[in-house]
């Protein structure tokens, strides 16, 4: 199964995916522009073998690439990607000719489909709630807006033609200022920006304030917890969650465990751990029990379900811990690779949390797709939080740049 964002670079890598994926005998099975959780919502229904995408996902424009599903709806690990590029890279590869070759079609109710399991996976219907939904000119625009209508809630849709030219540009997830905007100007209940690919939501609630993937990902750990259905007790979420995050759910008798950066890793401990929930403070909310990967109109329409189901506005029910302070710098490295072996990086880290105590943490990580060394500190004081980060990412200019 295959499918992709709206960026304008999307229909060339497409073409050459399918023929290459023809050459090497496979079916494949095309499912336009849709989200990237609706390729792996179709992958595991329809039994298929992979699944790919087509998408830079939150990235500017100008990016693109493939990401890839196994066959039960799962990302695929460093292992299988590694292995994939020894293939390519191979002088002897043995294709079909002729008749054996693979073929390509369409899949024409894809998104249709994919609409009515988010659906379907609600609690209850949403009349009465009003939400603006920024589609970032991403593959929600059909999808999401047709989802919320579909379970009954007054909608306003924002920035949602498929123009490949503005994906991600000053809207959606990475920019939530005239989403914010317009829920207030709209009166709306609260509003969701769904990144290029819609595997991220953020929100904003009824007053235009931001509500962030750790309030996402919190609201919705306790309302299972108190419905009795979140397993184990427990929820996924990653090192760059804030701490106080963190203990607010373990004061709630919420056990919370921390993964690598990346809803892949998530997915992973979830299923390692036997948690239903999981999710990043970027957007990424996976629920367990309807989906394998972060989908991002999916956890709206939860979250909407949720705020629907309660006395309470969004702004109560998201803010429910006090936030620690916490700076991240973003510093333009040349040499990213030798971050995780500069032992003199790290002494200096370690002597950072050792004036942290528990009342703080650093965190040092290479970003995955820039040549950048993302430099994150909490502490409970924001002006410490911001004399240590400076000083470790001036430590990071100087021995990596």
């Amino acid at each position: 199964r295959s499918g992709r964002d709206t960026r304008v670079s999307g229909p060339m890598l497409k073409g050459a995916l399918v023929a290459g994926l023809c050459s090497a005998g496979a079916r494949v099975r095309l499912a336009g522009v849709v989200p990237t959780p609706a390729v792996a919502f179709l992958t595991i229904q329809d039994k298929a073998a992979a699944g790919a995408v087509i998408s830079a996902s939150h990235n500017p424009v100008a990016d693109n690439g493939i990401k890839f599903f196994s066959s039960d709806g799962l990302k695929t690990t460093a292992e299988v990607e590694d292995a994939i590029e020894l293939i390519m890279q191979s002088d002897h590869l043995d294709l079909p000719l002729g008749t054996e070759i693979g073929q390509a079609e369409p899949i024409p109710d894809a998104v249709e489909r994919y609409v009515q399991h988010a659906i379907a996976s609600t609690e209850g219907p949403l009349d009465g709630v009003k939400v603006v939904l920024d589609c970032a000119f991403g593959a929600a625009w059909i999808a999401g807006p047709s989802a919320f209508r579909g379970a009954g809630a007054e909608v306003v849709s924002i920035n949602d033609s498929p123009d490949g030219t503005r994906i991600n540009v000053d809207c959606g997830s990475t920019n939530l200022s005239a989403l914010a905007t317009r829920v207030v100007a709209e009166g709306a209940h609260l509003g969701f920006g769904f990144d290029g690919d819609a595997d991220r939501v953020l929100a904003v609630d009824e007053r235009g304030d931001h509500v962030d993937g750790d309030r996402l990902l919190g609201l919705v750990a306790v309302h299972l917890s108190e419905a009795g259905r979140l397993a184990n007790g427990m929820v996924v979420a990653t090192v760059m969650s804030n701490l106080g995050f963190k203990q607010a759910l373990e004061q709630r008798g919420i056990e919370v465990l921390l993964a690598p950066v990346g809803d892949k890793y998530v997915a992973e401990a979830m299923a390692q751990h036997g948690a239903v929930l999981g999710g990043e403070q970027s957007g990424h909310v996976i629920m367990g029990q309807h989906s394998t990967t972060g989908d991002g109109i999916l956890a709206a329409l939860h979250i909407t379900g949720i705020v629907a189901g309660s006395d309470l506005q969004l702004s109560e029910l998201a803010h429910f811990f006090e936030p620690f302070p916490q700076v991240l710098i973003n510093v333009e490295v040349a040499a990213k690779h030798r971050l995780e072996s500069h032992e003199e990086l790290w002494d200096e880290v370690r002597s950072a949390e050792k004036a942290l105590g528990e009342n703080g943490r650093v965190l040092l990580r290479a970003s995955g797709t820039e040549p950048l060394v993302r430099v994150m500190v909490e502490a409970a004081d924001a002006s410490e939080a911001g004399a240590i980060a400076e000083a470790l990412a001036d430590s990071v200019r100087s021995h990596l740049s």
